[in-house]
């Protein structure tokens, strides 16, 4: 690929973003920074060939990426980085002194949170008597009815932070932001244990498919 070109499109990029960019030049422009000597164009077009979206080559597995020709153990490990690294940016900006004022605050927040996290994830949220947040522990990777979610772990974490008010959450990757007979049943025996502890249990989120939904009222 001509110098020329690979400038041009960093320079459009720095005028403006990626705002006009289809997938193509979106996917060449990345891979300039892994494959600094030759045409990106057909790689991207090998990617997009064969997993279908731009959001579906970041979200290949990495075993998958490094069967397309072109891909190096290098260049598929920076794919897996970069939406990672827009959930953490999303997660440094969004833990300065944030206040929930209702439960979309909260919704939007964990919507942003689980950008890139394709396995079922527990987190749970530390919120002060205002409920501004102190902080937020994944708890668990696999099914929140697990076992493995220790109340007891829950309790000393919310302890530990001093926290007034709890709240957990956990995906459903590849299905809906309903919830299961499981999740309503787990929700009960949070909402009782903390309880105990004189700590408010604000609510029980869903994540899927950047949308959410609450179990509390419907218990």
């Amino acid at each position: 690929m001509a110098e020329g070109h690979r400038q041009r499109l960093k320079s459009r990029f720095l005028q403006s973003g990626l705002d006009g960019f289809n997938e193509i030049n979106t996917l060449e422009l990345l891979l300039f920074y892994t494959l600094p000597r030759q045409d990106t164009n057909p790689t991207a077009h090998k990617l997009l060939d064969r997993f279908g979206s731009f959001s579906a080559v970041l979200d290949a597995d990495y075993d998958e990426l490094v069967k397309v020709d072109g891909i190096s153990e290098h260049t598929a490990t920076f794919l897996k980085l970069l939406p990672e690294a827009a959930r953490y940016y999303q997660s440094s900006k969004l833990t300065e002194k944030l206040q929930f004022a209702t439960l979309a605050d909260i919704g939007d927040y964990l919507v942003r949170k689980y950008v890139g996290i394709l396995t079922e994830t527990v987190f749970m949220l530390m919120l002060d008597n205002k409920h501004c947040l102190l902080g937020c522990e994944k708890i668990h990777e696999g099914s929140v009815s697990s076992a493995a979610v220790s109340i007891r772990r829950i309790a000393e974490t919310a302890l530990r932070k001093r926290a007034a008010a709890v709240v957990i959450a956990h995906n459903h990757p590849s299905g809906l932001a309903l919830p299961s007979p499981d999740d309503l049943r787990i929700t009960r025996t949070f909402k009782d244990a903390l309880s105990t502890l004189e700590i408010e249990f604000v609510d029980h989120f869903i994540i899927a498919d950047n949308k959410y939904c609450t179990i509390m009222n419907k218990l």
